[in-house]
């Protein structure tokens, strides 16, 4: 018997998408966790890579940044032929994806910098069925969205639910959430988690030298409060002189 999985992809925030009421999730990232970082590397060069392309961003960087071997990134993650010093580029020609999407999907090495993690993590979980729509589906994070929903094979099609609940005395059908068919790859959890993965991906893209800029500032911090203590040490020293 086929199960249906109820989920609800969103849960209360402080936080909310520009232009709409959908409160926004807060995915956890941790961009020191390689095993998340190589997954959504996975996931975005599977599902990701035919449409949209990271074109400041090279194989041979994302390789040595997330401790992937060259040799096991070029079999598994590099589908055309590319050489590994090469940008992460789509195949799909610009003209043709403006024919048939109206524009040419974005480039996504900035992506997290310009809409946000909690932006991204909350839109990946809310496409619905729309059979109004061009390619079937609508998105709670951003209406009307002019794209397929491309991870439905690991999350199932999801649905909008309702229930049908007393409103100023009235029984009336009320929003409460969306629910999948469940015969998606991974469960709820699961997709939840692969959906972290690839936010954490898009985070390190957009500024891959985060973590040791941050370790630079640390350590320049350190030197600054050591120097201020020998400073202030040398100034007492030469007041005590002139008193």
């Amino acid at each position: 018997m086929k199960k249906w999985i109820a989920i609800l992809l969103f849960t209360p925030s402080m936080v909310f998408a520009a232009g709409s009421t959908v409160p926004l999730d807060d995915p956890n990232l941790d961009l020191t966790d390689k095993a998340s970082l190589q997954n959504g590397a996975k996931i975005f060069m599977n599902y990701c890579l035919g449409c949209h392309q990271m074109q400041y961003q090279r194989y041979q960087r994302m390789f040595n940044d997330l401790d992937i071997p060259e040799d096991l990134g070029q079999q598994y993650l590099q589908f055309t032929g590319e050489k590994v010093s090469d940008y992460i580029t789509t195949p799909m020609p610009s003209e043709d994806s403006a024919g048939w999407f109206g524009a040419p999907p974005p480039d996504l090495s900035l992506v997290a910098r310009v809409r946000g993690p909690e932006w991204i993590y909350t839109y990946l979980r809310t496409f619905y069925v729309d059979e109004d729509k061009t390619f079937g589906v609508n998105n709670l994070v951003f209406p009307n969205v002019g794209m397929p929903h491309v991870l439905e094979p690991l999350q199932g099609t999801p649905r909008r639910t309702y229930e049908e609940r007393m409103v100023d005395g009235k029984p009336t059908e009320v929003y409460v959430g969306l629910q999948t068919d469940g015969n998606g790859s991974l469960t709820p959890q699961e997709y939840d988690l692969a959906m972290r993965d690839l936010v954490n991906f898009l985070e390190y893209t957009g500024e891959p030298t985060r973590l040791k800029s941050e370790a630079i500032g640390r350590g320049v911090l350190i030197f600054i409060v050591i120097f201020f203590v020998f400073a202030l040490l040398l100034k007492k020293e030469y007041w005590r002189d002139v008193k």
